[in-house]
């Protein structure tokens, strides 16, 4: 009988006997903020939106490309890529170096800094003497030609009244660290840019550094040794 009496008392709700809690001291007690994040949404407009712009700019890439693709086809293909500026051409080479026919390996300067650096260039033939030797059945430039041409051009640079070099006095004096990376052959135009790295004039020695180009390629570099005398 107590029991019963006791269950019925837990499950029943507040008696009237009980204090009355009014609606406002509940808010009051329990301040109850419930903050939900809402998941990020993207609407189907959106996403399309996103992607037409993607779209459209991969387009307008494409069409720039397209279009200069065929701006160049259109210009022939003679007129497309310009000559190599002469700033000196071979007859103020001859009044600088001594050198003549067959040895003379430097067709044209297009860059120029007396006393410090040069860049020539010499045009690779198949009528060049030294071809039906060197091979008969492959015609390779010597390494040996590439190494005086280089040197050729040392000498563009230092013969000057500015620098103290003579003509009747040069001399190719050694090599070092020379290296041969690709084969030059007939057709090919050689590049060849000499820089000063260090000039005794007490002793004439003038080292310089070399590289040699054929379509932007290193095909022979190495270090040069130049003695020079007064005339």
């Amino acid at each position: 009988m107590a029991s019963a009496v006791l269950s019925q008392s837990m499950l029943s709700p507040l008696s009237s006997s009980s204090s009355p809690i009014s609606k406002k001291t509940l808010e009051n007690a329990l301040p109850l903020s419930v903050s939900v994040k809402q998941p990020l949404r993207f609407s189907r407009s959106h996403l399309f939106s996103a992607h037409s712009k993607r779209a459209l700019k991969s387009f307008i890439v494409n069409s720039a490309a397209a279009d200069d693709t065929a701006a160049a086809a259109e210009i022939p293909i003679e007129l497309r890529y310009p000559a190599f500026p002469s700033v000196m051409d071979i007859n103020q080479i001859r009044e600088i170096l001594p050198h003549r026919f067959p040895f003379l390996l430097v067709d044209r300067v297009i860059e120029y800094t007396p006393g410090v650096s040069a860049v020539a260039i010499k045009n690779v033939t198949i009528n060049d003497n030294f071809f039906p030797g060197h091979f008969p059945e492959r015609p390779i430039m010597p390494g040996v030609l590439m190494v005086e041409a280089m040197a050729q051009v040392g000498g563009l640079v230092m013969l000057q009244p500015e620098v103290g070099g003579s003509r009747e006095n040069f001399f190719f004096a050694g090599v070092d660290k020379v290296r041969f990376r690709k084969p030059v052959i007939a057709g090919d135009t050689l590049v060849m840019r000499m820089n000063l790295v260090k000039l005794q004039k007490r002793f004439g020695i003038a080292k310089m550094e070399g590289k040699a180009y054929v379509g932007g390629e290193v095909v022979c570099e190495g270090e040069f040794l130049m003695a020079m005398g007064s005339s």
